[in-house]
């Protein structure tokens, strides 16, 4: 993975080959090395996966999350503080639960993206680029999928959690989120799932006024709270917590939208001068502002 992301970075690759590469990648992992869902663990009413289905699943779930986390990679110290945030919380329980191998390769994690964002923090002077963004979001997709499954193995006297898929869910919530929203909102446009645009909820918070630290500590404060919200409830069911989880995010998300479009009429009211221009030259002048806006503020589109 990282290989595949540091030639993207080098000379650009097409979706198709990114996708190529990453499947090479994951599946390796998933076979030769046994990261899978062997079991759903009463979710649905199902048990133990039949192995082919296991592999599938496994290897479809690692994908969607890995590229969800690097579309999230679009300001500094984004991708990073979120990262951060689900090693620390992996890592803490992983060796609370006596499984110290996985803690101490979370927490190795954790110091790295630190030490990282000394320097990726607004304003950056070093970015991660696909690289980054690909091992991170493989890295952590992989170590969701290790924790549901040592859940799955403890002893009823442990500190499990009923809705593994649900915890495992919270901590990848922003940028799960962030992509089903603007898959759907680029479907819903007539335009290509992968068309770059200015729709991710990073891109929304800018508008509203905030800078590159303030977006990521909000998102990172909302990503804390719904950590938080599966641990207070992890003897409630998959059946249940996942669909209440789903539910906050998406209620969240149609708020922001609304505060976002309140906010930006405020703006535009609030400064008749840029009004003026963009009446004056018409589309292809609003959009040139909007472009040079986000350039200005080093915000990635896609």
């Amino acid at each position: 993975m990282f290989m595949l992301g540091l030639r993207d970075d080098i000379v650009e690759l097409t979706a198709y080959q990114k996708l190529i590469g990453q499947l090479i990648a994951i599946t390796t992992v998933v076979v030769l090395g046994d990261v899978r869902f062997h079991s759903f663990y009463g979710f649905l009413g199902i048990e133990e996966l039949p192995l082919w289905f296991s592999y599938v699943f496994t290897v479809f779930a690692i994908i969607g999350l890995t590229n969800a986390f690097n579309l999230i990679d679009g300001l500094d110290g984004l991708a990073g503080s979120l990262s951060v945030i689900s090693f620390v919380v992996l890592g803490t329980w992983f060796i609370s639960v006596g499984s110290v191998t996985y803690g101490f390769i979370a927490f190795t994690y954790a110091g790295a993206i630190l030490s990282f964002l000394m320097y990726n923090w607004h304003p950056a002077k070093i970015f991660m680029g696909d690289t980054g963004s690909l091992v991170l979001g493989f890295s952590l997709s992989v170590m969701c999928v290790k924790f549901v499954e040592v859940n799955g193995s403890l002893p009823l006297n442990s500190f499990t959690f009923n809705a593994p898929f649900a915890a495992a869910a919270a901590f990848m919530i922003v940028p799960l989120y962030d992509t089903l929203r603007v898959f759907i909102k680029r479907a819903k446009k007539g335009k290509s799932p992968m068309a770059a645009d200015k729709s991710h909820v990073h891109h929304f918070l800018m508008r509203m006024g905030f800078r590159h630290d303030q977006v990521a500590f909000i998102l990172g404060s909302v990503k804390i709270l719904c950590i938080l919200f599966v641990f207070a409830f992890h003897k409630l069911p998959d059946i249940v917590m996942l669909p209440a989880l789903a539910f906050i995010i998406v209620i969240g998300g149609i708020i922001l939208d609304n505060l976002t479009l309140k906010r930006v009429k405020e703006i535009v009211r609030d400064s008749p001068r840029v009004l003026a221009q963009r009446k004056y030259f018409g589309v292809r002048k609003k959009v040139k502002i909007d472009q040079e806006i986000f350039q200005n503020e080093g915000a990635n589109p896609n």
